[in-house]
């Protein structure tokens, strides 16, 4: 047994409620750029403090940071350093990767892509036959998708631009929806695909592609097709030119990339001033990660905090909460970040894990997800760590009615803390014919959670909130000493349905499981 794993049975039974008071409230709410982060709720004491401290200590983490920042090679099984940081600096910053400066690149790159997307705003940039862009289409998937996806929904209040449509989905109905009423003449495509190989990806652009040829013919593609991509020759065989091409570095991985060139429809969305408010808000984080001791730090203490729940308490799951309709996809993005990142069991040296890593993220917005899976939050068997996000003013509608939704979310917060006891609830009400409800409408409580306000859900602080779990993870990753940034979990998946997709074409399921060619058997003779 650790010191940590101590900590947490002798915190077991500890009442939450009962550790708090004015001092505690003050000292464990801390201020990241522009969020309020209050972390109370939580068994945090200035014991488990000194053991995230020796924790830290022992992983040398400062260190590792530094290493971060500096663009050392991190994401040792691909041999490359990790340096999305740099996406969101500004000319007087000097990131490296692998000894090499890199921010003329990004700073070039950065530019062709706001000035790319300004024109299009602006009607300078016209489909073939002169007509301005009225919608745009992102092809991605993973983080090609996601990231962006999120931003421009986040953000739809500043989203003064072409209207955007996402397609992720190999499914045919995910395109067909986005292409449903679109007008060939004033559609602009986007591609992002870093190989351009993606088989999702390129199935569904290859399909759009048909859709504009028939309709426009196939000079018009070079008009109507962005690539977000690095592999030069196969964008230009799709036909798209290399002033329409805009691409990114190895040193950034997939859900790491919005800052980039797959940021495009969000330069698209919003603008070159609110775009670059939103990378502020990251480089604001960025400071706060790398400056801040370990007890303000909140990147690092959340990073600490879910390591030892997940590690020492054996809680395999954590539930973000955004008050926030315009937020409704970013449970989904950090599902991605954070089970991608730390969904492994083997050390970055290639050895056996021996203890639990990676939850289960996921999460609805308030005030749906009371209706719908609170009841497991507050009487469930175990507890799962909760973080409730929000603003004190909306970005649209009245006052009066966002007073109402936060103080749904403060209430779940508290109701998760103090809970009720049985005698309490025995006393409130009986069931019927006298039954006793007094267990059946007990709450257990000093079930932990995060409150993370901000004054208003600008694009700083979005920017600022995505840095904040990046970094987040990257401690998680570095305490559990695993590769947060590779992904070879869904290489295998990839390759498998290739070799199912000829299957079901040829009908040849020879060496395949039993299983496996039932299923295909059964899909060819089903689908008509």
């Amino acid at each position: 047994m650790t010191q940590r794993s101590d900590l947490a049975a002798a915190l077991k039974d500890q009442s939450l409620a009962a550790l708090m008071n004015p001092q505690r409230s003050q000292e464990l709410t801390l201020q990241a750029g522009p969020w309020r982060v209050d972390l109370s709720k939580h068994f945090l004491t200035p014991e488990v403090i000194q053991a995230f401290t020796d924790w830290a200590a022992e992983r040398q983490l400062d260190d590792a940071i530094q290493q971060l920042f500096a663009g050392a090679p991190l994401n040792l099984t691909e041999g490359r350093a990790v340096m999305h940081m740099a996406l969101r600096g500004t000319p007087d910053d000097a990131y490296q990767a692998d000894g090499q400066g890199i921010m003329d690149d990004v700073l070039t790159e950065r530019e062709r892509c706001l000035a790319f997307a300004e024109r299009v705003r602006g009607g300078q940039h016209t489909g073939a036959t002169g007509k301005p862009i009225k919608r745009v289409i992102n092809i991605g998937i993973g983080g090609s998708d996601l990231g962006p996806r999120m931003a421009v929904q986040a953000l739809a209040p500043d989203h003064d631009g072409p209207e955007l449509k996402f397609v992720a989905n190999v499914d045919p109905s995910d395109l067909h929806h986005a292409l449903a009423g679109a007008d060939p003449e004033t559609t602009l495509i986007i591609v992002a695909s870093k190989t351009f190989t993606t088989i999702e990806t390129l199935t569904n652009a290859r399909v759009a592609r048909e859709w504009l040829v028939s309709a426009l013919g196939e000079a018009a593609v070079g008009a109507h097709f962005v690539a977000l991509s690095t592999a030069l020759d196969r964008v230009a065989e799709f036909g798209i030119p290399a002033e329409q091409t805009f691409g990114f570095w190895d040193w950034v991985g997939g859900r790491y990339s919005l800052w980039s060139a797959i940021g495009l429809p969000i330069m698209l969305a919003i603008g070159r001033d609110a775009f670059e408010q939103f990378l502020a808000g990251a480089r604001d984080m960025d400071q706060h990660f790398q400056t801040a001791p370990l007890a303000q730090n909140v990147p690092m203490l959340m990073g600490l905090l879910y390591a030892w729940y997940r590690q020492d308490w054996h809680k395999g799951s954590v539930a973000v909460i955004p008050y926030d309709q315009h937020l409704s996809e970013l449970p989904a993005y950090l599902q991605q970040a954070d089970m991608e990142s730390l969904g492994k069991r083997v050390t970055r040296q290639g050895a056996a894990i021996e203890h639990a890593t990676g939850a289960v993220v996921w999460g609805e917005p308030g005030t749906n997800g009371q209706h719908a899976f609170f009841q497991l939050l507050h009487q469930g068997s175990d507890w799962i760590p909760v973080e409730f996000i929000l603003s004190a003013r909306p970005r649209l509608g009245a006052q009066a009615q966002h007073d109402l939704l936060v103080a749904n979310a403060v209430a779940q917060a508290e109701a998760l803390l103090v809970g009720k006891d049985t005698e309490t609830a025995r006393a409130e009400k009986s069931g019927p014919n006298g039954l006793d409800l007094g267990l059946h409408r007990t709450f257990p409580g000093s079930r932990p959670s995060t409150l993370m306000m901000t004054e208003r859900m600008t694009p700083r602080a979005l920017g600022a909130l995505i840095a904040l779990h990046e970094h987040r993870i990257f401690v998680q990753g570095w305490l559990w000493n695993l590769n947060a940034y590779d992904q070879w979990g869904v290489e295998l998946g990839k390759e498998l349905a290739l070799s199912a997709a000829e299957a079901l074409a040829s009908g040849n399921t020879q060496g395949k499981d039993a299983s496996t060619a039932a299923a295909i058997d059964w899909l060819r003779s089903n689908r008509g």
